[in-house]
């Protein structure tokens, strides 16, 4: 199990903020009580795209030195994209390319 941080640098008020996702809702949850994001800000996938956390980045440095794996913005936005299609975030390395691939496959299918 994986904890995720992106390269996003989104305005919000003066803050930067970055994305955090998971394998596990569990892992996710375990990660931002570390580094002291309360799940309050917890962005659940009933609401958003998928399970994660808008973290500043000063949130961002704690989170990889407690073992998060940074990843970019398009790995985090297809991961999302497959865990909602199978379940799993999958490897970062392929996410793009498996996205890709399913909306390669959903066309031929809609030819």
């Amino acid at each position: 199990m994986t904890v995720y941080v992106d390269d996003m640098n989104a305005a919000y008020g003066r803050m930067k903020m970055c994305h955090m996702l998971a394998d596990t809702d569990d892992e996710l949850h375990a990660m931002a009580a570390t580094i002291g994001v309360a799940k309050r800000w917890w962005q659940s996938p009933e609401k958003t795209s998928g399970s994660h956390y808008d973290i500043a980045l000063s949130k961002k440095a704690l989170a990889i030195a407690a073992g998060a794996i940074e990843i970019t913005w398009r790995q985090a936005g297809a991961m999302n994209t497959r865990r909602r299609v199978t379940g799993e975030l999958g490897d970062p390395a392929d996410a793009v390319e498996w996205v890709a691939n399913l909306r390669a496959q959903r066309r031929a299918q809609a030819a």
